[in-house]
């Protein structure tokens, strides 16, 4: 066997073992919830006639994930009846998949032509146990995974959305153009099983560590509070928090953008579907790729920084695109670069706050620290990208996207001579 033969099967062996594959089952059913709320929604609202405006409206029901750390210590702590000989993880999975199934089929039943207040409801709730499914998913992932396998498996964990994300979005579609979107929704509410077996197969994770038993009302609030208190005690706690806020904010400014400036340079449906989803979907995945190797090779530190490094550079490839025009070649690079940067990024930045989390706090800690890496996107910098735009015009706005990513970049780096990373660092990235 030559040489070649040889990497690649090394650069695929990690991605073959137990808990990198059932983080990949994991993901499929985390993305799929997303969808049925999302594209999915929006498009069964708008053929049964519903106005753009209340269309759009529903997009609230996406605020629930952000939310998601104010329940996400009752998966860590509160133990299921009967189910719980299964142990804290795997009977979560189970009823939180229960729980996704029922949210969804019941969402599937509402006819929004007749009741649009039912439908608001059925979708909110989809949203709730969606991202509980979420909390317990997050948890059961970090905790399978030892600390050299956090980079693989958080790619094969996004590998596995947009598999479920996708493919579920699209499956509803078919579906409904031949069944109907009662047929097509209960058919899809099967993407949940894929978690739900990986649980039962893998069973309980050895890392997880029960919190200390709890009684009394006093006890019973520390549950509550007791994994934000640990996290927060930490050496640096608040200068990593401003990390987990500001990391991504030029990121997702630029890339709340990217259709506007495409629609302002005259690109055409078909290229738009050509480069910035089909080819810009190929670059992600081999981001991802990319992003489990070099984690492995360099160690979280540095791949974490040359990831913030890359996202930041990207901005910078729309700013030349914005400038040059019309040009299918700068498209395939802007596109290409963007979503290889993302891909990679994406990876070793969620491997890296995988890490920070205490193995007596997994779920909650991680679903504080997911809230705050994504909420400034969201709801602060997704007010702002068109009316920057308006004043300053596409080639200035990118270049401030990509100014607005250096601190991010420049903190993590004093975090890297001080040692801050290191010792920030909770028991899931230290303990096998």
């Amino acid at each position: 066997m030559d040489q070649a033969a040889l990497s690649l099967r090394d650069g695929l062996r990690p991605y073959l073992e137990r808990a990198p594959l059932a983080s990949l089952a994991l993901g499929i059913s985390s993305g799929f919830p997303f969808a049925m709320i999302g594209a999915t929604l929006t498009t069964r609202l708008a053929q049964d006639g519903i106005d753009k405006k209340t269309v759009t409206a529903f997009s609230l029901a996406f605020l629930v994930y952000n939310l998601k750390w104010l329940w996400a210590w009752i998966v860590d702590g509160v133990p299921v009846p009967l189910l719980s000989r299964l142990g804290q993880r795997v009977s979560w999975l189970l009823v939180a998949g229960v729980l996704v199934i029922a949210a969804v089929a019941n969402l599937a039943m509402v006819d929004p032509a007749a009741d649009l207040r039912a439908t608001a409801l059925a979708a909110i709730l989809v949203g709730i146990a969606g991202a509980t499914f979420d909390i317990v998913i997050d948890g059961y992932r970090i905790e399978i995974l030892e600390p050299r396998q956090l980079g693989v498996g958080s790619g094969m964990s996004q590998y596995g959305w947009r598999i479920g994300s996708a493919t579920a979005g699209a499956l509803a579609l078919v579906i409904a153009a031949r069944i109907g979107w009662e047929i097509a929704y209960l058919a899809c509410a099967s993407f949940a099983l894929p978690a739900m077996i990986a649980g039962l197969v893998i069973g309980e994770p050895h890392r997880h560590r029960e919190p200390a038993a709890r009684r009394g009302l006093a006890t019973a609030m520390r549950a509550v509070w007791g994994p934000f208190v640990q996290f927060f005690a930490r050496e640096g706690a608040l200068i990593v928090l401003v990390f987990i806020l500001v990391h991504k904010i030029g990121d997702t400014l630029a890339n709340l953008t990217f259709r506007l400036l495409f629609d302002d340079l005259g690109f055409s449906n078909d290229e738009i579907a050509f480069y910035d989803v089909w080819l810009g979907f190929l670059a992600y995945l081999a981001g991802i790729f990319i992003g489990g190797v070099l984690y492995a090779r360099l160690g979280m530190k540095r791949s974490v920084l040359l990831a913030l490094v890359l996202m930041a550079i990207s901005n910078l490839s729309f700013a030349g695109l914005a400038a040059a025009g019309h040009s299918n070649i700068g498209m395939a690079g802007a596109i290409g670069f963007e979503n290889l940067a993302s891909g990679f990024g994406g990876v070793v930045v969620v491997a890296y706050f995988s890490a920070l989390t205490d193995l007596r706090f997994t779920a909650a800690q991680y679903a504080l620290i997911s809230a705050a890496a994504s909420v400034v996107g969201r709801v602060v910098t997704g007010t702002t990208a068109g009316a920057m735009i308006d004043s300053v015009g596409y080639v200035n706005f990118y270049l401030l996207t990509t100014l607005l990513a250096l601190p991010g970049v420049a903190l993590f780096w004093w975090m890297m001579r001080s040692g801050l990373v290191d010792r920030s660092i909770g028991s899931a990235g230290t303990e096998r």
